[in-house]
């Protein structure tokens, strides 16, 4: 009964956060409510006996990403971004549609099938650990998309640095000290 109210919980949070990082104008405070709701998802985690995906949850998500984020909303010019005119025009067609939008989700729902089940039957997980059998299936099966990604963030990491190293005419090369006052 516990899990079961906790799992409530979470679950409205989440959804309310979610809600919440859509509707705020302010993007610090849209950081600030997916930032809980990396909390509570890694709470979700938990009450399924991940402590794994927990801990990688909050360390990496709740941690890197978001600090990603904020980096990105203080880099970026906001008073230019805040002046940009809506996407929809009409606040009252918007609303419809967000409506229309969500009754045509729910109304998929039905249609939703389970796939087939995995290899690791629950004795065998809680026999090895979730972090074992997570490790032996992304280091087995799942291997080569496994080294794809790490390429791709490598390629990604080698990118940033080709933009943020500076050019060699960008530097002031005349002797003189750039905290220097000219007189």
């Amino acid at each position: 009964m516990f899990n079961q109210i906790l799992f409530l919980y979470c679950a409205v949070v989440i959804i309310g956060t979610g809600l919440l990082a859509v509707r705020f104008k302010n993007p610090v405070y849209s950081v600030l409510s997916v930032l809980v709701l990396f909390f509570h998802m890694a709470g979700l985690y938990l009450l399924l006996n991940a402590e794994f995906l927990a801990a990688i949850q909050i360390i990496v998500y709740a941690g890197a990403i978001l600090v990603l984020y904020l980096f990105v909303i203080f880099l970026v010019n906001l008073r230019q971004e805040l002046t940009i005119e809506r996407f929809i025009a009409s606040r009252r067609f918007g609303t419809f549609a967000s409506i229309g939008l969500g009754v045509c989700l729910l109304a998929v729902i039905p249609s939703f099938k389970l796939g087939a089940k995995g290899e690791y039957p629950v004795e065998r997980i809680e026999q090895l650990t979730h972090t074992k059998a997570m490790g032996f299936e992304l280091y087995s099966t799942y291997i080569l998309p496994f080294e794809v990604a790490g390429l791709i963030l490598l390629i990604a990491v080698i990118g940033g640095l080709v933009l943020a190293r500076k050019n060699s005419e960008d530097v002031d090369n005349s002797g003189t000290d750039a905290c220097e006052v000219k007189k």
